[in-house]
């Protein structure tokens, strides 16, 4: 695979996590066929094109190594998701980080784009994360580095490993999203996987 050269938003990261244990789906859900190439460069490939600069957050950076952009273990092993995500924020070179989940292959550029069009509007605004009937989406959202960087280090030094309780605390503004659900598919499951395979299929 040729390395990601991103030329997008010049105060853009795209940080795509890669930290969890994939217990449901049985294997890597990062290294999944989808449907020709590992799942994970997907992701990359679809969203690098927004962005200055891509990174990765894994425990496992040897078996991402193919992609060719920078991959960084969790600065706070064993604290979840949550530490996924400060690990993004940590390492992340500019002033806003769109925060990506590996298992979402229909990521929705324009959704991202909204998200970083408002924090533009609104530079008091910590977060732009999309919020549906399921709940808030803080995998498929964009953080402003200054100020998500200390309030989720004193959340994590305070015991808190919940996402969405977290999220309340900032808050954020929650991103229309009505039109574009399956922006927000996880292949948590074989099942899962088998039914964004078919998707693709009908051109998704």
């Amino acid at each position: 695979m040729q390395p990601i050269t991103p030329a997008g938003l010049p105060d853009l990261t795209l940080a795509v996590q890669a930290g969890g244990q994939s217990r449901r789906m049985g294997r890597e859900k990062a290294l999944l066929p989808f449907p020709d190439r590992p799942l994970i460069a997907r992701v990359v490939a679809r969203l690098a094109p927004l962005a200055k600069t891509v990174l990765i957050t894994t425990n496992h950076p040897e078996t991402l190594a193919f992609l060719g952009v920078p991959c960084y273990p969790d600065v706070m092993p064993g604290q979840g998701a949550l530490g996924g995500l400060l690990t993004a924020l940590e390492h992340a070179p500019t002033a806003l980080v769109a925060v990506v989940a590996c298992d979402m292959p229909f990521a929705s550029p324009a959704l991202f784009r909204r998200a970083w069009e408002y924090l533009h509007r609104h530079p008091e605004a910590a977060a732009a994360v999309p919020r549906t009937a399921r709940g808030w989406q803080p995998f498929h959202a964009v953080y402003r580095r200054d100020l998500c960087l200390p309030a989720l280090k004193a959340a994590l030094n305070q015991g808190e490993r919940r996402v969405a309780r977290w999220l309340e605390t900032l808050p954020p503004w929650p991103v229309p999203a009505e039109d574009d659900d399956k922006a927000f598919w996880n292949l948590n499951t074989p099942e899962d996987y088998r039914r964004a395979l078919a998707f693709l299929t009908t051109g998704g």
